[in-house]
């Protein structure tokens, strides 16, 4: 029997958990429900959103620590956010695949780039290439997980 929003034949005719609620989310224990998972996965959305936003308008006022704090910040709130709904251990068993693990290496790599651009080496130009790269990491793993999105943007780039 399969699972999915489409099958309205299991549990009485209601919409049955899908791949991303299913009891592996990392606040079942908890007893959070469908609709508190997908309000706590928005809220650090949002908030990882606007850390990161801050973080640009103090890289616009010239102040790289605190630019670089806020949007790594940022950045991991966001990428928490999805534990709400698959569970960290399968979020990092997913992120790890091979199908995507290079993504996620220089996705990773490329947050730590970041704050060493602003703590070690202290250079604003080294800290926006590694935010540029971090973002088409970030770009490509997504992609992963939509068949054959790759693919058309490989074409749509003559590669």
């Amino acid at each position: 029997m399969s699972k999915g929003w489409f099958n309205l034949d299991t549990v009485g005719g209601t919409i049955p958990e899908t791949q991303f609620f299913e009891g592996d989310s990392a606040f079942h224990f908890l007893g959070l429900s469908r609709t508190q998972r997908l309000y706590g996965f928005g809220g650090c959305l949002a908030v990882g959103f606007v850390l990161s936003l801050l973080g640009a308008i103090f890289l616009f006022f010239a102040d790289l620590v605190t630019f670089a704090i806020l949007y790594v910040l940022g950045t991991v709130v966001s990428l928490i956010a999805t534990g709400f709904l698959l569970g960290f251990a399968k979020q990092l068993k997913l992120m790890f695949k091979p199908v995507r693990v290079i993504a996620t290496i220089v996705f990773l790599l490329s947050i730590v780039l970041v704050l060493v651009g602003a703590f070690v080496i202290g250079s604003d130009v080294l800290c926006l290439i590694f935010v540029f790269i971090e973002y088409l990491a970030f770009t490509w793993y997504t992609l992963s997980y939509i068949p054959y999105a790759r693919t058309a943007v490989l074409k749509v780039f003559g590669m």
